[in-house]
């Protein structure tokens, strides 16, 4: 039974925001990655179009979620089901840290605007 500790946890930050890696292939994931994101104030995320489903729950804070051009306002507890080829914008107008929880599959990419692919290190 793989048990992942917060202190194995890894770190990556990218656009502003961090993501801390908990379930992935190196850590005995074999179909699906999980992490928590943490999105400080006054922080906006590039809208990126998905490759796979992602569960993003949010567990603290408010954000305004963008789904191909439509915006929500996000509170704590509420969760968002981001299909695959969707543009998502993520937005934090808040003071607070917004903390998520967000699950895919492995393998999953993200595509900017510009046309520029990510490999995301904590989904893989």
């Amino acid at each position: 039974m793989p048990v992942i500790r917060t202190s194995q946890a890894v770190t990556h930050e990218i656009h502003g925001a961090r993501f801390v890696s908990y379930a992935t292939p190196l850590t005995g994931s074999r179909e699906l990655c999980a992490w928590r994101g943490e999105i400080p104030p006054r922080t906006e995320a590039p809208v990126h179009t998905v490759s796979r489903e992602e569960i993003f729950h949010l567990l603290v804070g408010e954000l305004l979620i963008t789904l191909d051009g439509r915006t929500e306002r996000v509170t704590a507890g509420d969760t968002v089901v981001v299909n695959p080829g969707t543009a998502l914008g993520v937005e934090n107008p808040g003071d607070q840290t917004a903390i998520s929880w967000v699950t895919t599959s492995i393998g999953l990419e993200a595509e900017l605007a510009d046309g520029t692919r990510i490999t995301p290190p904590w989904a893989n």
